[in-house]
């Protein structure tokens, strides 16, 4: 189980619905392991059904993290048709075994579904995420 603060829910949430109908990205980052900033990201591709990072932002939002000592907690993104659940792609390009994938479905935009997994190898687990 984890547990995300509901003012860092929100922002994602929000994100999510500023940038539908296609998809947002961005990164969660901690300190010692518990969540501390959301970098709300440009989505490269600029679609409903994938999502990117951009690289250069990437490496941006990198260097700060290592700047302030924070890690990398979780990558997370929006469906906006579809739930809460990696997709083929999504597990294709789950590239940090060591970070959480957090899915914010917007299928229904009144009532976002946010679920959390872990991608390793390809396997896919859901961990309960707890709002606090």
């Amino acid at each position: 189980m984890t547990e995300l603060d509901g003012v860092y829910l929100k922002e994602i949430v929000e994100h999510g619905l500023r940038e539908f109908p296609n998809e947002c990205c961005g990164l969660i980052a901690a300190h010692d392991g518990v969540p501390a900033k959301v970098f709300t990201m440009r989505n490269a591709d600029a679609s409903p059904v994938t999502y990117r990072l951009d690289g250069v932002e990437q490496l941006r939002v990198f260097d700060q993290m290592d700047d302030e000592g924070l890690e990398l907690w979780a990558i997370y993104h929006s469906h906006t048709h579809s739930e809460a659940y990696p997709s083929d792609t999504d597990v294709k390009l789950a590239f940090y075994p060591d970070a959480r994938y957090i899915l914010v479905s917007l299928a229904d935009r009144a009532d976002p579904v946010v679920r959390s997994f872990f991608i390793v190898d390809g396997e896919v687990t859901e961990e309960e995420l707890t709002i606090s």
